[in-house]
């Protein structure tokens, strides 16, 4: 249901959009106002009509249409007066018909014999009025314009309402007062001295006052500065109108759908002006309807009475009217668009009247916007030049940025992140406030979507400082504070949109761990930008690149060969060459994320200290190269998931130093037995593949204690799979599980349980074995709780700590 506020918000919106209407504007809402009232007035008269349509049958049939036998009547009056006995009853017809058989003829006629117009003549001014309306408002609603010209609204209003225009427009008048004055007193100087003529006189020709050419008592019009609130004010307008600016005048969007619906409107007026009066016509009060049910009435022929037809005539013609002037006045804006240089707008008459004499020409969407005010009001246009004109632009906005971000403010930001340090995240500023040097405490700096930003030398004052993200922003970085991230920057977090744009200043991080590079970075540009910019960062352990890259960079491999992190994802773009990975014999961890490889790169198997691999989502069919792996002595974990693998083969029982092993979100139908050798195995995910069962020979992994086989097809659970007795996690959901075996009772260790999505009918008893098990982390329906005794369920919900 809609509340009151949000119809005040509604009529508000629509409202604010009335300096764009011109008066024609004005005058076609009036009028489909009107329009509205004709169809809801018309459709109402007929809605309430018991009858519309009122038919009698005839008896008397005379020329093909219906008569009455008036000479009948007149015979008998004629015997009356001959005879002198006193005249009988006038003859009348007799209607002897049921009232349903009226109602039935009434209807048939009315559907059969009444034209449609007459019918649905309502509607269509309905019909009419609507598609009136929306053309009316299309560009109003219409996404490619709606945001604009909102945009537009909003900040014309407060372009308007600004102490900063009050100031400049009162500056000028000033001006213009003033200039008097500094013409006697150049005067007076000229004929007192000739020696000082020239620099009067060339004072005089300034736009603005001079110091010295104010008259005693006369305040100079410049001398009133605004106070600190206002200059804030000011400052965020201006950044708006630029932006607005940037993104308007490219296009004439706004002027092509205006244009397109006057057109519209236009050629729905010659429609309906052509069509309406021919067939109003038709709308006649005394209808001959001659329909074959004489089977049921013993009459073929009625006639009928149209009991709507003389108020819709009236209406309709109404209506015509209404239209021809909404016609004209369509015809009339056509008119204006198309004679009007509408696509320019020029304030050469403003800035000869005004201080301001660098404010610029405007065109396309810009020119249109301005020229629709300009119909409401000139004085917005005006009014918001101020704001075209270019001023000290910077130390407002700092200004304004200072005010609003507070210390206090910039605190309530400060989070413990889940690295479990202090970060401040900015989003969507303007700049960057100068109260964040007051934050001494800060450890992680994270700016994002802050079109320009640049750290001065009081960033020194962050003494805990370790950590700063870029997203979508342009840094500059002082000299001073370069010293400073040269020292203490310890893990740097680039993110960027722009082909190879990365600063200059990353490359001389000579303490930087950790970099992170994210955008379109290809590897040509890393070669040809900063060939020599990696071999400053040798205290860098860690790589992370996002991008669509068709090799490895080379100074990544030539230049970082003490890297011992190395993570890639290519976003599903297919990585080719990877023969320079084997230069890396450092790597510890090696992560080629979404790089299209279709089978595991042989290059992998000669980096001899690899500790963990990640293929993740490689589009991997098979692994038989599995058996290589053995080569890699400290090889502890592998992730192999989000794949297509159909099966593991038996050779991967030699990865006897295998401690994770992730297989989910595969094809894989059975597991080898070979497996089970992996006896190191801790952590084990087989989840969202197509597993029936688990071998028995699941007892060896005596290690395993974490195991998830989430969204298979396991009917049963295998004995040995208890013997596990480290297990700490055990994920079965949505499986084909009927019940659940006595034996996990011995899961001594078990803190975790999922059992969802199965087909059980009980909880074994046993479960109150398993003392770690918490009900928060007992992953069940709620009905098979209760299949348990209360004593187990009391135990279970004695802690409710998180999993």
């Amino acid at each position: 249901m809609i509340t009151l506020t949000e119809l005040k918000c509604l009529a508000d919106a629509q409202s604010s959009y009335h300096i764009l209407k011109p008066w024609w504007d004005v005058f076609w809402y009036y009028i489909t106002l009107i329009m509205l009232l004709v169809a809801v007035l018309a459709g109402a008269l007929q809605l309430t009509q018991s009858r519309v349509l009122c038919c009698l049958p005839c008896k008397v049939e005379f020329d093909n249409q219906c008569a009455v036998p008036w000479d009948l009547l007149k015979a008998s009056e004629n015997s009356s007066s001959d005879t002198g006995l006193p005249l009988p009853l006038p003859l009348r017809i007799q209607n002897d018909l049921h009232r349903q058989q009226y109602s039935y003829i009434d209807a048939v006629c009315y559907e059969k014999q009444l034209h449609w117009f007459a019918k649905f003549f309502p509607y269509l001014v309905l019909l009419h009025t609507l598609i009136f309306a929306a053309c009316s408002n299309f560009w109003l609603h219409y996404p490619s314009t709606s945001s604009r010209l909102e945009h537009f609204v909003s900040i014309l209003h407060k372009c308007f309402d600004s102490p900063w225009t009050t100031r400049a427009l009162s500056e000028t008048v000033a001006e213009q007062s003033v200039r008097p004055l500094k013409l006697s007193k150049s005067k007076t100087l000229l004929s007192t001295s000739g020696g000082s003529a020239d620099i009067d006189a060339s004072k005089q020709s300034l736009p603005y006052p001079q110091p010295g050419l104010e008259s005693p008592g006369i305040e100079s019009p410049t001398s009133s500065v605004l106070d600190k609130k206002e200059g804030e004010q000011a400052k965020a307008i201006f950044e708006k109108v630029k932006r607005f600016r940037l993104h308007v005048e490219q296009r004439d969007i706004i002027y092509r759908v205006y244009l397109k619906q006057i057109i519209v409107k236009v050629i729905l007026f010659i429609l309906i002006i052509t069509y309406v009066p021919y067939f109003l016509s038709y709308i006649t009060l005394e209808i001959d309807c001659s329909i074959d049910v004489q089977a049921f009435t013993g009459y073929k022929r009625y006639q009928c009475v149209y009991s709507l037809a003389e108020i819709f005539k009236v209406l309709a013609s109404f209506y015509v009217i209404l239209v021809m002037l909404y016609g004209l006045t369509s015809s009339y804006s056509l008119w204006w668009m198309l004679r009007s240089s509408l696509k320019q707008y020029s304030f050469e008459a403003l800035r000869e009247k005004s201080n301001y004499s660098d404010i610029p020409d405007v065109k396309n969407d810009f020119a249109f916007i301005l020229h629709l005010a300009d119909q409401y009001d000139p004085l917005y246009s005006k009014r918001f030049s101020i704001f075209l004109s270019e001023v000290s632009e910077n130390k407002l906005k700092q200004i304004n940025l200072n005010n609003e971000w507070t210390v206090e403010r910039l605190k309530s930001k400060l989070v413990r992140n889940q690295q479990d340090k202090v970060e401040l995240h900015l989003f969507m500023l303007s700049g960057l406030p100068d109260n964040v040097f007051e934050l001494t405490e800060m450890e992680v700096l994270s700016l994002e979507l802050i079109p320009e930003v640049k750290l001065p030398a009081a960033v020194s004052q962050l003494v805990n400082l370790r950590e700063l993200h870029v997203y979508h922003s342009s840094l500059l970085v002082d000299h001073p504070a370069l010293a400073f991230l040269e020292e203490n920057l310890k893990i740097l977090r680039l993110k960027f949109t722009e082909m190879g744009k990365i600063p200059r200043w990353v490359f001389r991080l000579k303490n930087l761990k950790e970099l992170y590079l994210s955008g379109c970075v290809l590897p040509e540009q890393l070669s040809t930008m900063h060939p020599e910019g990696f071999q400053d960062l040798k205290n860098l352990r860690t790589l992370y690149l996002k991008s669509s890259l068709s090799r490895i960079p080379q100074v990544v491999t030539d230049l970082l060969p003490s890297l011992q992190k190395l993570s890639l994802d290519n976003e599903g773009s297919k990585l080719v060459v990877l023969n320079n990975l084997k230069k890396m014999v450092n790597l510890k961890s090696l992560e080629l994320l979404s790089c299209d490889l279709e089978r595991i790169p042989h290059s992998i198997f000669s980096l001899n200290n690899l500790h963990e691999l990640d293929l993740r989502e490689n589009n991997l069919k098979t692994v038989e190269e599995i058996i290589s792996f053995q080569h890699l002595p400290s090889l502890s974990c592998l992730k192999l998931w989000h794949n297509n693998i159909a099966y593991i083969p038996a050779q991967i029982g030699a990865l006897s130093n295998l401690e994770q092993l992730f297989l989910g979100h595969n094809n894989i139908e059975s597991l080898p037995l070979q497996l089970f050798l992996c006896t190191k195995l801790h952590y084990l995910d087989l989840s969202y593949n197509h597993l029936t069962f688990i071998p028995e020979e699941i007892q060896y992994l005596t290690n395993l204690q974490y195991f998830a086989v989430t969204n298979n097809n396991i009917e049963m659970l295998p004995d040995g799979l208890f013997q596990c007795k480290k297990l700490q996690c055990l994920l079965l959901g949505r499986n084909s599980l009927t019940d659940l075996s006595p034996l996990v009772g011995g899961l001594s260790n078990l803190t975790h349980l999922e059992l969802t999505g199965n087909y059980l009918e009980t909880l074994p008893v046993e479960l109150e074995g398993c003392q770690s098990l918490k009900r928060s982390c007992l992953i069940v329906e709620d009905s098979l709780l209760s299949s348990l005794p209360l004593p187990v369920t009391e135990r279970l919900q004695t802690c409710l700590d998180k999993c």
